[in-house]
């Protein structure tokens, strides 16, 4: 026995249940969702084509076009749940250095977290003398 079935067909139109009722002044001055997305400082814009201060050995990619601002991950620097770093603590680093700082990628074979934080200081004292002479930092 087979049992065949007529397709449901809806008898009214679909009701609106919550809908959001502001005025129309206070769409244009406050959003709905809070960006998510990072604002682009001057200090991470200056990041863009610059030379790695990272270079971590057998890791540096060296190419310019892959250099962005790597953030520090130490709570001392003000990192935390949902925080970032100051951009004072950070530096210019190529995309496979910064994936090692990250964590995203393993350190090189006998290297230690405390080297990679050593690469990190020296790299920010550099970054620093680069961005003072561009005029984005005292």
């Amino acid at each position: 026995m087979t049992l065949t079935r007529s397709p449901i067909a809806r008898t009214s139109t679909l009701k609106r249940t919550s809908v959001l009722k502001r005025k129309k002044a206070d769409m244009r001055n406050k959003p709905l969702l809070k960006s998510t997305r990072p604002k682009m400082t001057p200090i991470r814009k200056a990041a863009r084509g610059q030379e790695c201060t990272l270079q971590i050995l057998g890791v540096c990619n060296g190419q310019p076009e892959t250099v962005v601002l790597c953030h520090s991950n130490k709570l001392a620097d003000g990192k935390g749940m949902g925080l970032k770093a100051s951009d004072e603590k950070a530096c210019f680093g190529c995309s496979s250095c910064h994936d090692v700082l990250d964590g995203r990628r393993p350190r090189p074979d006998g290297m230690t977290a405390e080297q990679v934080d050593v690469y990190f200081r020296y790299a920010v004292e550099r970054t620093h003398a680069i961005l003072r002479t561009k005029g984005l930092m005292p």
